[in-house]
């Protein structure tokens, strides 16, 4: 399911609400960092030169879709960035952020600016930036264990690590939301499991680490790349939750 557009929606998401989409890959082929199994864009499609969409072409597409919205009473709880692939790879991302900002504060104050991000460019000090400037910093992490989440998330990177990924995590203080697909299932002839004991131990103890204000774990809810893949039932989900609930946080549950 690829998003052939600029700005998408607004529709109704089972994390945040009224969603108005932003999309900044190219509109006929995901472009990410990750290749994962589960993902509904599909599996990364290779390009030399993939078109993104330049800083006035999100502000002319941003501002007619929200000027259309006000003259239709539409309100959005959210304006946010995902589309087709990892939103901060865009070489002006923390311009779009800052004009999506603007945009916001002039058409629906009351609208939050998220992004959901697979944490990979963290390392970037002006995607940082760009991320403080929201309300909503949705940032993955589908496993604590290298190999799995190796399996899973396939980075384009084959070196990338938890451990590079936490480090980045640990910048934002916990001021963020730890988000988290659980899912069992198999691919290319290897087993995935992410919510075995030693799976959810190690999980465990880096949520304990970060401290993020919010997690968000969820299950698969639409057609995946790798059909060999199984929906987590709601009681695994609520046995996975509990422990961190226990200790206050809070966790809400997409299953």
């Amino acid at each position: 399911m690829l998003f052939n557009s600029i700005v998408y929606g607004p529709i109704h998401s089972r994390r945040l609400g009224i969603s108005l989409g932003m999309n900044l890959m190219p509109t006929d082929k995901k472009l990410c960092t990750f290749n994962c199994v589960y993902c509904e864009c599909g599996w990364n499609t290779p390009a030399l030169y993939p078109h993104l969409p330049s800083v006035e072409e999100v502000r002319t597409a941003l501002e007619k879709k929200l000027i259309a919205l006000q003259a239709e009473g539409v309100r959005p709880d959210v304006i946010t960035f995902s589309g087709n692939g990892e939103p901060t790879l865009h070489p002006d991302f923390l311009a779009i952020i800052r004009l999506t900002c603007e945009l916001r504060d002039r058409y629906c104050p009351e609208a939050k600016v998220s992004v959901l991000s697979n944490a990979t460019q963290l390392g970037r000090p002006e995607v940082r930036e760009a991320l403080m400037l929201c309300e909503n910093r949705i940032l993955k992490l589908d496993s604590a264990i290298d190999e799995t989440m190796r399996r899973i998330d396939q980075p384009l990177n084959p070196q990338l690590t938890v451990h590079q990924i936490t480090q980045w995590l640990a910048l934002f203080h916990g001021d963020f939301t730890l988000q988290t697909c659980f899912l069992r299932g198999r691919h290319q002839g290897n087993e995935i499991d992410n919510t075995t004991e030693e799976e959810l131990r190690a999980w465990y103890r880096v949520v304990d680490e970060l401290k993020p204000k919010q997690l968000m774990i969820y299950i698969i809810d639409r057609a995946t790349p790798e059909q060999q893949l199984e929906k987590i039932p709601r009681e695994t989900m609520e046995r996975i939750a509990a422990p961190l609930r226990e200790k206050g946080y809070d966790v809400s549950i997409s299953a």
